[in-house]
């Protein structure tokens, strides 16, 4: 991994810590990709399964949020806190939570889809929460990709990390990665990633009902 990729993260996240207090940082991934079994050679590392077939631009892809990176007013988007409230800002590529009483907000970095056709926006829910879940390739994915797997067991090959937030869209989840290279950048088929730790306190702190909107 290059010295300028290295500070490129770390510029991130610390603007994400400064955002919202507690945000804990995570480790590097791991170095060889565990789908292609294909070592990782610096800023331009494979993808996996939920990130489709694509590679990762380290300079641009991952400076150009930055500045955008900041906490949100709830008012603006909700009308209510019902149940709580995660709001997902595609242009800074950050998860925002409210609490249904206000006295919890966070504010997440995170993945967003490859491309424009990948994405959906607009307004949906939690219906699901999974804790350890395994992944199957959507038809789609399978078209583009044969050779990827039916099936991928709960565990640390699982592109879904170590929980998943199930939205009323169909294939669209809210979920974490072991692979961090993904956080940060378009890097996905249309699902919101997080760091394994992030995703780990939203979920406990939603619940099946928490509203969702995708800007």
């Amino acid at each position: 991994m290059s010295k300028f990729h290295q500070l490129n993260r770390r510029a991130f996240l610390t603007t994400a810590a400064a955002g919202a207090a507690g945000l804990a940082l995570p480790a590097f991934g791991q170095q060889i990709d565990p789908y292609t079994g294909q070592p990782i050679y610096g800023a331009t590392a494979g993808a996996t399964p939920d990130a489709g077939a694509v590679q990762y631009d380290s300079g641009q892809d991952s400076r150009r949020n930055i500045s955008s990176f900041h906490s949100q007013s709830w008012q603006p988007h909700f009308d209510t806190l019902t149940n709580g409230a995660i709001l997902v800002d595609l242009t800074s590529r950050a998860v925002h939570y409210w609490s249904e009483d206000q006295s919890v907000y966070k504010l997440y970095p995170s993945s967003i889809p490859v491309s424009e056709d990948l994405t959906r926006r607009g307004r949906t829910e939690v219906i699901r929460k999974v804790e350890g879940p395994t992944w199957s390739p959507t038809p789609d994915m399978k078209k583009r990709n044969p050779e990827w797997p039916d099936f991928v067991p709960a565990g640390p090959d699982n592109p879904l990390g170590t929980h998943a937030l199930y939205l009323s869209w169909q294939y669209y989840r809210i979920h974490g990665t072991h692979d961090t290279r993904k956080i940060g950048r378009k890097s996905s088929n249309g699902c919101i990633g997080l760091y394994n730790e992030h995703i780990k306190e939203l979920f406990a702190l939603s619940t099946v009902g928490t509203q969702v909107l995708i800007i």
